[in-house]
């Protein structure tokens, strides 16, 4: 699959979280979708210490495997394999993805013939076949933050205020967009380390769009190509995460996004605003209550409670998450 190692076009790096079965499937997609390129794939365990390497070891030989002692996050262990990789060309690619056929040389393509492409992105698909609206994002603001509904999206889904304009506009060009899902993340090695990579900051969620928001004030074009599909099933990895940490983790890293693109006063009204908004949403749900339950079942309605309680909670202060990232963090081994 991989080739000479002095043919190798192309460094794909996976991380691995308790995600054996997803590694193993996207690695044998792999083979159909980046041909003709020469490959290599790298996987990289964040401290599961599952039967990922075992499992790659008799299948996939060639695929390179590096443990990490310790649960770096999503963009430290991208990091870790970016360091490993041989390439000029990485693809970060999520456990729970499955490129159609051509879909990875498509990407590599574009990338290419783009001489100021800083990150290049497929279209991403839902396990149904359905589009994944996330493929395609708005850097955060207050507003889009604050008025991120989906009804608002259904009614008025070209609104600026989403960013993505692209995904209904197909075209057979790229089209240069705000942010691309870390899913699926075609760049330049040279772009990668002129903003020194992912960023440490972001433990889980986020550290894509930070990616893209600093490639762009480098100088470079961020790129969604609609003629490169990928099947992203989603959760192979949060799955295994503890649904409040998970909640907290991406508010924390929409703040800090919000704080580093537009200063610590939008930050501060970030809080504020989400404040309003989880307080409403519960009054909502409590009003809609006898509807909802009756319409889609009383766990779909205590999850969205505990949710939004979880969100009001983190905007008062209220919600500790030391404990819970020390945790992820510790070594998976015991």
């Amino acid at each position: 699959m991989t080739g000479a190692m002095r043919d190798v076009s192309l460094s794909i790096v996976i991380v691995n979280w308790h995600s054996a079965d997803f590694v193993c499937a996207a690695v044998e997609a792999i083979a159909a979708s980046a041909s003709p390129l020469g490959v290599e794939i790298l996987v990289v365990d964040n401290a599961s210490y599952d039967e990922c390497r075992d499992r790659l070891a008799l299948t996939h030989p060639d695929v390179r495997f590096i443990q990490s002692s310790t649960n770096l996050g999503f963009g430290g262990a991208n990091n870790l394999g970016a360091r490993h990789a041989r390439a000029e060309v990485l693809l970060f690619l999520n456990p729970d993805t499955v490129p159609h056929p051509g879909a990875i040389a498509t990407l590599y393509q574009h990338l290419m013939r783009t001489v100021d492409a800083g990150v290049v992105g497929g279209r991403l698909l839902n396990s149904d076949g359905s589009l994944q609206i996330s493929c395609v994002q708005a850097l955060p603001t207050v507003l889009n933050q604050a008025l991120d509904l989906d009804v608002l999206r259904r009614l008025m889904p070209r609104l600026p205020l989403w960013g993505t304009q692209a995904l209904h506009t197909p075209s057979d060009r790229p089209q240069q967009v705000d942010a691309i899902s870390g899913a699926c993340m075609m760049l330049r090695r040279s772009t990668f380390q002129t903003v020194n990579g992912f960023s440490p900051a972001f433990f889980m969620y986020g550290e894509d769009l930070d990616l893209c928001a600093r490639i762009a004030a480098a100088g470079g074009r961020n790129l969604y190509a609609h003629d490169a599909v990928i099947v992203h099933h989603g959760g192979g990895s949060s799955r295994q995460v503890p649904g409040a940490f998970s909640i907290v983790t991406m508010c924390e890293s929409v703040a800090l996004l919000i704080r580093r693109l537009r200063g610590p006063g939008s930050a501060r009204a970030y809080r504020a605003t989400m404040s309003l908004v989880a307080g409403a949403r519960l009054g909502a749900l409590l009003v809609a209550a006898p509807l909802w339950v009756v319409r889609s079942g009383t766990a779909r309605w205590s999850g969205a409670c505990r949710k939004w309680w979880t969100v009001l909670r983190w905007t008062l202060g209220l919600h500790p998450r030391n404990r819970a990232v020390r945790a992820m963090a510790a070594p998976g081994r015991n």
